[in-house]
């Protein structure tokens, strides 16, 4: 079974390099206006121009190269609807739900905004979980990979995989040479968020004045007043789940949360509407972290267990290590109380 499942795992790898060289061509070609086109009529996140292309070939991919071997329900924005719902897609076409071996869970382009502006790497998500119908969750994953999609100027990018179990393994793909060298990345081994990057998620407006007056009661429950001439610590809004996932394993950020969904009955209560959040396709490799020593939570400490579809949205809470939870979660946990979101 092990062969069989690395097996895949060199599948998944190849379809997502197969989307990077193609998505990078495409950025090659085309303006900024024409990868910008946008399309909202789809549930979960906007699809732009961009997307289109990592979406076609992950379907001719999957179903030509991956689905005669593992029989899958594959789950991803922009699937084309045929009967299942958006977002779903059973291959080989045909065959029953429950005869699938597996349900693979992706999103073709994490953080479609910044590499559309050319500002920052965007990643290509896959998890796989056994099938077990429509209940299969973020915890059912045993295999994931994330490839990144870096800037034009860029010609390195990185590649990183786990199994369930088996640690975090990761891999620097070279643009030009076409050559990959192993590589070891692990989370900050500092015992407090002090001098270092940590952050809550305020990507939009909305609620940005509400989850910036959260951080700033954490950091100062944590560290204390900021002396004069002097800075507690940094932060970057780095607007990718799996790119935030990415920094906390590879050593570059000590403390990220996204807690946006936690703000939608206060924003109801002024009647507005919460919009755009995390969903299960963002999260579908915090296995890789998890797997690399990240401790990945939800708002109240425990595992994320969203079901894999393209709706749920998403809390999450990233830690480096135990001694930056120990540190920080009791400030979190209690902002969040003392404003009845919890």
């Amino acid at each position: 079974m092990l062969r069989k499942v690395e097996r895949l795992l060199e599948q998944i790898k190849r379809v997502q390099g197969v989307i990077r060289d193609g998505v990078i061509a495409q950025m090659e070609r085309q303006s900024l206006e024409e990868l910008a086109a946008a399309d909202d009529s789809h549930p979960g996140d906007t699809i732009f121009a961009i997307d289109r292309v990592s979406e076609e070939l992950l379907v001719d991919y999957f179903e030509q190269e991956v689905a005669p071997e593992w029989p899958m329900v594959l789950i991803a924005e922009g699937l084309p609807d045929v009967g299942l719902g958006e977002g779903k897609l059973i291959l080989p076409r045909g065959l029953p739900e429950e005869q699938a071996e597996v349900r693979i869970i992706v999103d073709p382009i994490d953080g479609t905004r910044g590499i559309m502006y050319q500002k920052r790497s965007a990643w290509i998500l896959t998890g796989v979980a056994p099938n077990k119908g429509q209940e299969t969750a973020l915890t059912d994953i045993e295999l994931a990979v994330q490839t990144e999609l870096p800037p034009l100027k860029q010609n390195l990018g990185d590649v990183l995989w786990a199994i369930k179990g088996r640690g975090m393994q990761a891999e620097r793909y070279d643009h030009l040479t076409k050559e990959s060298k192993p590589i070891k990345l692990r989370p900050s081994q500092a015992e407090t968020i002090q001098n270092g990057f940590a952050q809550i998620s305020r990507f939009f407006p909305g609620v940005r004045e509400e989850l910036a007056a959260i951080d700033e009661e954490i950091v100062l429950a944590v560290l204390g007043p900021v002396k004069p001439g002097k800075t507690h610590l940094f932060e970057d809004q780095y607007i990718c789940s799996g790119g935030q996932l990415y920094e906390l394993l590879a050593g570059h950020d000590r403390f990220t949360a996204d807690i946006r969904p936690l703000m939608e009955k206060q924003l109801a209560r002024q009647g507005l509407h919460l919009g755009i959040c995390c969903h299960p396709y963002d999260l579908a490799t915090e296995l890789i972290a998890r797997e690399a020593g990240v401790l990945v939570t939800d708002e109240y400490g425990q595992p994320l267990r969203a079901r894999l579809d393209l709706e749920t949205d998403c809390t999450w809470v990233g830690y480096a290590n135990a001694a930056i939870r120990q540190q920080v979660e009791p400030a979190f946990r209690a902002a969040l109380q003392k404003r009845n979101l919890l």
